[in-house]
């Protein structure tokens, strides 16, 4: 009697690749928005960060007066309020952020070649008749946050 070899014929081995290929292509823009995700992560724990060091340096202030030092660092302040120049040494925002300042208005968006489109937010310093303020995100579009 012989013995028949057992195993997958060619035609099991194309289908079975076939099948993968097809499971990938679905799978793949699934995986793919993953780095948009990852982008929004970032920038709403900038916007966390910059709200909490806001109350931080406030309270710092009602408890202490001025000035306000945090971890070593003096912070600037504006009507017992960070300033835009101090919220970002107060919220310490690494390099990955890039910021335009304007008067009293800070505008944190992500750092890359071309920010046109990416995620931004607003902190706006106190003018002496309500707190600072931190806008809800917005898309960087032509050097100005559209919130």
């Amino acid at each position: 009697m012989k013995k028949r070899n057992r195993g997958f014929t060619l035609i099991e081995l194309i289908m079975v690749i076939v099948i993968l290929g097809i499971l990938s292509a679905f799978a793949l823009p699934r995986f793919a928005d993953f780095g948009d995700s990852a982008r929004e992560a970032s920038m709403e724990g900038a916007r966390g960060s910059v709200q909490s060091a806001s109350g931080i340096v406030r309270s710092a202030f009602l408890a202490g007066g001025s000035p306000v030092t945090l971890e070593g660092e003096t912070i600037d302040l504006e009507e017992g309020y960070a300033s835009v120049t101090g919220i970002l040494a107060a919220a310490q925002l690494s390099s990955d952020y890039d910021t335009a300042v304007d008067d009293d208005e800070l505008t944190i968006f992500l750092a890359d070649e071309d920010a046109d489109g990416d995620l931004c937010f607003i902190y706006t310093e106190s003018d002496g008749n309500g707190p600072a303020t931190t806008s809800a995100m917005g898309e960087f579009d032509g050097g100005d946050c559209d919130v």
